[in-house]
């Protein structure tokens, strides 16, 4: 089950979608908070990166709205192989775009060497 305390991400806090999709949708099937909560959590990107055994780049923007930084930052964190990170400071979903373009490359090229 999605803890309680991280429910009000869902809405409550992010005024855009994805999180207002959500609300919309528990303000029509109220009888489907917990099923619709027990889904959520299925999609946890944390939960996937602790059984990660490929090297990995991720990106954050810390202005975005859609995925918020502590929610990269967790999966980053928990994340069990090789990793990186670039921090695009005042970005919003779109990141890094050709700047990140060139972060993949390289990322690839170095990885696909071995």
């Amino acid at each position: 089950m999605y803890p309680r305390e991280q429910r009000g991400r869902y809405g409550q806090r992010r005024p855009a979608d994805p999180y207002q999709e959500i609300r919309r949708y528990l303000k029509v099937h109220r009888d489907k908070v917990e099923t619709a909560f027990t889904t959520l959590s299925y999609m946890d990107g944390v939960s996937h990166a602790r059984r990660a055994s490929a090297p990995a780049l991720f990106s954050v923007a810390l202005m975005d709205g859609t995925c918020p930084a502590s929610t990269v930052y967790a999966a980053y964190n928990n994340y069990a192989a090789q990793r990186d990170i670039k921090v695009y400071p005042f970005n919003d979903h779109e990141g890094g775009q050709g700047f990140h373009d060139v972060e993949k490359l390289r990322f690839l090229a170095q990885h696909l060497a071995k």
